[in-house]
């Protein structure tokens, strides 16, 4: 059982005993408005609620107008259903169409416009969307944790990515299937929603700090996915491709750590020096082939200034919420 629907039994019967204890008729009208208030974000509570009052207000107003010309017939509802809803949806709360629907079926229900009415049904607004509201208000789930360790999972995914594609530059032959990239990417997608989740539970300050994270990793895989596409072009074993290997052997570790490390970018300017020395390609062959490497080395730099320029990715301990530097 999920707990949006323990939170969601839970506001429906406090605004169904409120209703009824205020005694409001057909109390129960309470606890279907407060069913419809219930959301997973305290923002998107807050946002939901409000389109939802004032559609309801709309809609009664417009109802109201409608009763009083041409009298409580069946067919004046569906001239409301057909009229009503596009106002509705033009005034900018279509999330509040169902809502407004139930508040005017209820005049209709009574048969009877006085401002003792119109007050009643604006009262149990307030009931059922202010039960939901509160409910969301007391209890939203911490994600953080959840968070953190789809953090690490993408993490892992990284590491082996890198490790593959240096044994890829170490044996040519070597076929990878390259499930861990769409995997990596799920992942990153399942953290951007999580994340996005967590922001909008913290409405007057939201921490961005895994978005952030989440983001950069997706602009990394599509670096990545550049690298892959050089790699290809590898289809000789060179020394130089086993030099390059060891950086990647060197960045499967790095992106496990907690820090960036910057070891992989020393490395890497170390290694576009010696490049800069060593002889011209003596065939076509070994030109085409050191031309792929070189490229990759310069999208590898380019995977690393995405990480350094990126500064506030965070973790989680249980304890705590502890703000780092940028991994690799």
């Amino acid at each position: 059982m999920g707990f949006r629907v323990i939170k969601t039994a839970a506001a429906t019967l406090l605004s169904v005993l409120v209703a009824s204890a205020v005694g409001i008729p057909n109390a129960q009208s309470a606890g279907l408005l407060a069913i419809l208030g219930v959301e997973v974000t305290l923002k998107r509570s807050f946002r939901t609620i409000t389109a939802r009052f004032l559609a309801s207000l709309v809609g009664l107003f417009f109802g109201c107008i409608l009763f009083w010309l041409l009298g409580f017939h069946y067919w004046v509802l569906g001239l409301y259903v057909l009229v009503g809803f596009p106002m509705i949806v033009k005034s900018g709360y279509k999330e509040g169409i169902v809502t407004s629907s139930v508040i005017v079926f209820r005049v209709f229900g009574q048969a009877e416009l006085s401002l003792h009415v119109l007050l009643q049904q604006i009262e149990l607004l307030a009931i059922g969307l202010g039960s939901a509201g509160l409910v969301n208000l007391i209890y939203m789930p911490q994600t953080g944790g959840v968070i953190y360790g789809i953090r690490k999972e993408v993490d892992r995914y990284f590491s082996v990515i890198f490790t593959q594609m240096a044994r890829t530059l170490r044996d040519p032959s070597y076929i990878w299937d390259g499930k861990e990239l769409i995997d990596a990417d799920n992942t990153v997608q399942r953290g951007l929603t999580a994340a996005t989740r967590e922001m909008e539970n913290h409405v007057i300050h939201p921490d961005e700090a895994w978005n952030v994270y989440f983001y950069m990793r997706k602009e990394q895989l599509e670096s990545i996915q550049s690298m892959m596409q050089l790699l290809s072009q590898v289809y000789r074993h060179l020394p130089h491709g086993e030099m390059v290997a060891e950086l990647f052997d060197q960045l499967s570790g790095d992106v496990l750590a907690e820090e960036y490390t910057g070891r992989t970018e020393h490395l890497l300017d170390e290694l576009t020096r010696e490049f800069e020395e060593m002889d011209l390609p003596e065939t076509r062959e070994e030109f085409e082939v050191r031309s792929a490497i070189l490229q990759l080395c310069r999208e590898l730099a380019l995977y690393l200034k995405i990480a350094k320029r990126h500064k506030i990715p965070v973790s989680y301990k249980p304890e705590k919420r502890l703000k780092i530097r940028n991994k690799a």
